[in-house]
């Protein structure tokens, strides 16, 4: 496709990128003189409605969106059967070639990009968009070191349903998507936040955490499976940083951080405790040093040693020993693993003659409580006692009743032992998740997945669209028991304004529906040639696109004739 020229005003030199629907290529805008990328849809979608679908719907999704850690969207077309969306012309590479030719990143340089991936989510997610595709090809670092997302095509709008449906399937890339993606549930910005997590684990390690044959096996692996810490993967780790990726890619929601924001607001937290107290102290005293493998062993601090001695002041010095021979140490650890042998035997013949008290079977004490535990083993006079170990969450086991013991039922136990036990503290409290901003059925599966109810809803004027939530109770971020009923409010809609839909490049008819569905009117339609939209598409609107009019507006438009047709030349008569 290389040298053609789309609209009149985009010529096309090379591709550079390929996706699973699109092909990148670099272009000319002959209008503005600019270089730019354009992505077209594969030939073997342009059929496929779900494909074409997504396609609008990421420049759709970007178009609105204009952030330093964005890439931005410039244009949207067609062109007989093809299809394609215009953008910002990045010079650099993604993430992705990034990784894999440098390997694990120092953690500066980790924690740097990921305030500005978290950043543009964060920005997204203001916008009501959940990217749901975060991974490092979709990230794109100029040679200044910005790091910019790209690729919307499967993003949503959170006020639409986001669950999972029969029509979209699974969404996202199984290496990054997040557990509830994995089972095809509920999706939010906390899915995002999970990925970028995963995104932060890779570049940190050179790997990403979980990594199968089969697509089905990664994905299980993100619903049940145990990430290594990245400490275990490479040397040099701050305890801090992995404690915020372990969060980020917490299996339950509920325990990651609570928006993109939160989670730039502990990385920058971390940047200035790193440029305060240093590395030694940020990770532990252990430096960051050579980032190779740590190895399960412990290390070993070499031969030497001091012998301490006081001078005639009673201060304390040191002079170093003499380097100890291998028969030294032979001799030394054969006295020390002697002395501990001889140790464990005296101990296992005084446990036998002083223990006292013969074997018993313990009983079961599942689903009980301690008073009904105790009573059991007073009435049948057997000499073992109750100790409470801690208190766990159980969604089986009913708050204040024992879930677990230890020895378990049917063990051997001595008697006059102790069997200590785990209570049920029942779903336990969480924080309340925030809801202003969403629709009501969004709003009770948000409830659902977090382990609160909805409760009561009520209605306010208010310039929110209707059936937004404009307030909730309890607030958002309080500690609740799980389970506790959340009450609502919503808009009616009274107040509301309405935002302006992007127009240009819509026929005539798409863009007077687009209206009509963000609660506006078509005005005044105008006409003209242009060499750069087809006839009948719009080429120009009143407002811009976001803008907030009063319900009801009507919004001019001006659309193209197509191009305007060359006259005949006339021929001139001879006298």
């Amino acid at each position: 496709m290389s040298n053609k020229v789309l609209a009149g005003r985009y010529e096309l030199f090379e591709r550079i990128g390929e996706g699973g629907m699109s092909v990148v290529y670099k272009a000319k805008d002959k209008l503005l003189n600019r270089f730019v990328a354009i992505k077209i849809l594969k030939p073997q979608f342009i059929n496929d409605h779900k494909f074409i679908d997504s396609f609008r719907r990421e420049s759709q999704a970007a178009a609105s969106m204009s952030h330093p850690n964005i890439v931005n969207i410039y244009d949207v077309g067609r062109e007989g059967n093809i299809h394609y969306i215009v953008m910002e012309l990045i010079e650099g590479r993604t993430l992705s070639d990034y990784i894999k030719e440098q390997g694990s990143m120092s953690y500066p340089k980790v924690i740097a990009l990921s305030k500005q991936i978290a950043a543009a989510l964060a920005f997204a997610h203001k916008n009501h968009i959940i990217h749901r595709d975060v991974k490092p090809h979709n990230v794109m670092i100029t040679p200044n070191g910005t790091a910019k997302i790209t690729d919307f095509g499967i993003a949503k709008a959170v006020n639409a349903a986001t669950i999972v449906d029969n029509t979209d399937g699974i969404i996202g890339s199984v290496h990054y998507f997040s557990p509830e993606q994995a089972r095809g549930g509920y999706v939010d910005e906390k899915s995002d936040i999970y990925s970028l997590g995963i995104v932060m684990y890779e570049m940190l390690t050179g790997r990403v955490p979980f990594d199968g044959d089969n697509p089905v096996n990664i994905a299980l692996m993100h619903i049940n499976g145990e990430m290594v810490p990245p400490s275990r993967m490479v040397a040099g780790v701050p305890p801090a940083l992995e404690h915020i990726i372990m969060k980020c890619t917490d299996k339950y929601p509920v325990n990651r951080f609570a928006s993109a924001e939160e989670l730039i607001e502990a990385l920058n937290n971390l940047e200035f405790v790193g440029s305060m107290v240093g590395d030694s102290v940020l990770m532990g005293g252990r430096g960051q040093g050579h980032r190779e493998p740590i190895a399960e062993t412990d290390y070993d601090d070499g031969d030497e040693d001091y012998d301490e001695y006081e001078d005639e002041r009673g201060r304390k010095k040191g002079k170093k020993k003499a380097p100890m021979t291998k028969k030294k140490k032979i001799i030394l650890i054969s006295s020390i693993a002697g002395g501990v042998i001889i140790l464990l035997l005296i101990l296992g013949f005084a446990f036998g003659i002083l223990g006292g008290g013969k074997e018993i079977k313990a009983p079961g004490f599942e689903n009980m409580t301690v008073e009904e535990a105790e009573l059991y083993l007073a009435q049948n006079d057997i000499d073992l006692k109750i100790k409470v170990d801690k208190k766990v969450v159980s969604e089986e086991v009913e708050k204040g009743k024992i879930v677990s013991q230890d020895p378990a039922a049917g063990e051997t136990i001595k008697e006059g032992g102790t069997i200590r036990v785990n209570i049920s503290k029942g779903l336990g409290d969480g924080a309340v998740p925030d809801l202003t901003g969403k629709m009501e059925n969004e709003a009770s599966a948000t409830l659902e997945a977090s382990g609160f109810k909805m409760g009561s809803t009520t209605e306010k004027a208010s310039e929110e669209p209707k059936g937004t939530i404009i307030d909730q109770d309890p607030k958002p971020g309080t500690e609740a028991a799980k389970g506790k009923k959340v009450n609502i409010v919503i808009s009616d809609g009274s107040k509301a304004k309405a935002s302006v839909p992007f127009l240009v490049g819509k026929n005539i008819g798409d863009a007077q529906a687009a209206l009509s569905n963000a609660g506006l009117t078509m005005g005044s339609v105008s006409y003209d040639y242009s060499t750069t939209y087809a006839e009948g598409e719009v080429m120009w609107q009143q407002y811009e696109a976001n803008a907030q009019l009063e319900k009801g507006t009507s919004v001019r438009v001006k659309v193209s004739r197509g191009a305007k047709p060359t006259e005949a030349p006339t021929s001139s008569e001879s006298d």
